[in-house]
């Protein structure tokens, strides 16, 4: 006699496609929102000639934006726990096109400074908290890294694709003061378009959704400061956000690769706006999604894989300072130079993912972002000025290799911050699995 034995059927669940076009919206505010505040990504070099601009005066913009932002980003994290992401995200994008087409004008300098501090409110208060609140809502704690890693990857997609839109247009116009008005002009439409669409087609989540796929309605809110203390103090956000500080201040230093090989590899100001491109956008594409699929799937905890690329960092410098400084290392000079930024672009991709490892509470972490929003990115406030009068007051490739010797000392003290976030984190593991 023959015993049939029947495989029970596997239950599939159903792909949750609302999440992902959420996540898709989410994705395009994230990569469109920075653009103007960051135009020395693809466009240093036009700056300094249609504006007047050295180096420490850039640096001053940047951080005057970042400033204001680090003052702003609590208060972010405040209206994200309490007002609608379909309202905060939208208007902080039609904002800053708004201030946009005001800076395709070329104002000067006192001008600059005020524009680049509304468009730190515009993003950093309005769109960010909000945003990394949305992303962390969107899955579970198996999750974050992945979610967190899709996004850098799906803001570099779009950011390449909008930064070599205007990188053409500025081409197609004669590399010139026409064809950066031209390009600024492109990024504040393109914001102002993106913040419309994100008004007709975002929906927020309601508690009946969530009910619906087996997740807790969040708990009611509290009017007050009582919830910015509670986030404060968490000894877990501390390690988190000191950990995204020294990330972010390794992060600053990309920025001046770009001059690094136009002044000292002779790179053509066309070239080195792709590189830039490249370096800045393009690289999130894989390194965010890289850093999260490591951090799920390999080290299994976003804290353990930052503390290692980390360490990864201080070699490359050590190549990057051996390479002769001279046109025939042109190619070398950009391949270490664009290894060196997807590490970093890998740790970017995961360095929130920590929040939900080390157990911060869902129904505070808007605040907590905002928090960790405001410490981590303060680097802003003065790396820019830093190694822009580091280049200033050494000039050639010797201020360079300075600023390069600086990032590789910072990467060894990010991993030592790092290494105390994987001990908080496995400590979490080891009393959840008690």
């Amino acid at each position: 006699m023959t015993t049939v034995t029947q495989t029970p059927a596997k239950s599939t669940k159903p792909v949750d496609w609302s999440k992902w076009v959420r996540f898709a919206l989410l994705v395009m505010a994230g990569g469109t929102i920075y653009k103007l505040a960051n135009l020395k990504d693809a466009f240093y070099v036009p700056m300094q000639e249609a504006l007047g601009l050295n180096h420490t005066e850039i640096g001053t913009l940047l951080s005057v934006n970042s400033i204001v932002a680090t003052a702003l980003f609590v208060v972010g994290g405040f209206l994200a726990d309490r007002f609608s992401t379909r309202i905060l995200i939208p208007l902080g994008l039609m904002g800053a096109g708004a201030l946009g087409l005001y800076l395709s004008t070329f104002p000067g300098f006192s001008t600059l400074l005020v524009l680049f501090a509304l468009l730190a409110a515009c993003s950093d208060c309005l769109v960010w908290p909000a945003l990394l609140k949305s992303i962390r809502q969107l899955g579970g704690p198996k999750e974050q890294g992945r979610l967190f890693g899709l996004l850098e990857g799906g803001r570099g997609i779009v950011d390449t694709a909008v930064a070599f839109s205007a990188l053409g247009i500025f081409v197609l116009l004669g590399s010139g003061t026409g064809g950066f008005r031209a390009a600024i002009s492109f990024y504040a439409i393109i914001d102002i378009a993106v913040g419309l669409l994100l008004f007709l087609l975002l929906r927020t989540r309601t508690a009946e959704q969530d009910l619906a796929d087996g997740q807790p309605a969040p708990a009611k809110q509290k009017t007050g400061l009582g919830e910015i203390w509670h986030a404060a103090k968490l000894p877990q956000l501390w390690w988190v956000s000191f950990t995204v500080f020294m990330v972010y201040v390794v992060y600053c230093g990309l920025t001046y690769f770009i001059p690094y090989l136009t002044y000292v590899y002779g790179l053509p100001v066309a070239l080195v706006g792709a590189y830039g491109i490249i370096n800045q956008y393009g690289l999130k594409i894989l390194g965010g999604p890289i850093g999260g699929v490591l951090s799920d799937k390999v080290f299994k905890s976003a804290s353990r894989y930052i503390r290692l690329a980390f360490l990864c960092l201080i070699p490359v410098v050590a190549v990057l300072l051996l390479l002769p400084a001279d046109p025939g290392s042109q190619v070398p000079a950009m391949i270490v130079t664009l290894l060196f930024s997807l590490i970093v672009f890998t740790m970017r991709g995961v360095f929130w993912a920590p929040m939900d490892e080390v157990g911060i509470p869902e129904q505070i972490s808007g605040t907590a972002f905002g928090i960790a929003c405001l410490v981590g990115y303060a680097p802003g406030m003065f790396a820019f000025i830093g190694y822009g009068a580091i280049l200033d007051a050494n000039p050639g490739a010797g201020g360079y290799h300075i600023v390069f010797i600086v990032l590789a000392a910072l990467a060894l003290v990010g991993a030592a911050v790092s290494s105390g976030l994987a001990r908080i984190a496995k400590a979490r593991r080891a009393a959840t699995a008690a």
